[in-house]
């Protein structure tokens, strides 16, 4: 595993250890987060981060610094709900916990629970 890998892994790991549900899998090339059955985010071999979100917010969080549309390879788009942010700024503890904060609340969303 890659050190920027395993170091956002980590940061993950303290940001998700209060969630009563949580696993880890290994899927879409990184160390994936699930949380009542359904990823939320996963940390990919260069840093960066995977993040689900609402569809409908798609578009509007694609405006934030280091986002773009996720990709499964080159030129295959993952659709809308599925944002890869870059590594330098997730670096920011902040922002991590930012776009984990969202794929947390869309998550609650979709499987009703209001923790």
């Amino acid at each position: 595993m890659a050190p920027a890998q395993t170091a956002l892994i980590e940061r993950l790991r303290m940001l998700l250890a209060d969630e009563p549900v949580m696993r880890e899998v290994s899927m879409f090339g990184g160390r994936s987060f699930m949380v009542n059955e359904k990823m939320i985010v996963s940390a990919l071999k260069d840093g960066g981060l995977l993040v689900r979100v609402d569809a409908d917010r798609h578009d509007e969080l694609l405006g934030r610094p280091g986002a773009v549309q996720a990709e499964m390879g080159p030129g295959r788009d993952m659709g809308a709900g599925w944002i890869e942010v870059n590594a330098d700024t997730i670096s920011d503890d902040k922002q991590l916990s930012s776009w984990v904060e969202i794929a947390i609340d869309y998550n609650r969303a979709v499987t009703g629970d209001r923790a």
